[in-house]
């Protein structure tokens, strides 16, 4: 009985573990406004569990459940938020609401 409890676990755990994924990929900005602004619009989207942009390389590593987000849609909610990536380009309305301060196609970064 026992040795079938545990053989359960392990699916259980294997199962859970194969939705996990990770990505890493190109997001544009040019400040900390623009890191705070990336990360909390990842972190607050369902089945995200980690986002970490960095501002020098311009690159955000994402940890995500598949089951619940794919990655182009972390693409597309980014974009909404104002953000160009690699796959998405942000709509000119979206690109506007970003600050001033943040308008990394125009500026360079601070």
């Amino acid at each position: 009985m026992k040795k079938l409890a545990l053989l359960a676990l392990l699916i259980a755990s294997n199962f859970a573990f194969g939705q996990q994924k990770e990505t890493t990929f190109w997001v544009n900005g040019v400040c900390g406004m623009c890191e705070k602004r990336i990360e909390s619009t990842l972190i607050n989207s369902p089945g995200v569990k980690f986002a970490d942009w960095d501002k020098e390389t311009l690159l955000v590593k994402v940890a995500y459940n598949s089951k619940k987000i794919t990655e182009q849609k972390l693409h597309e909610i980014l974009a909404g938020a104002g953000h160009d990536t690699q796959k998405v380009r942000a709509k000119d309305e979206d690109y506007a609401k970003v600050p001033g301060c943040c308008k990394y196609r125009t500026l360079e970064k601070h």
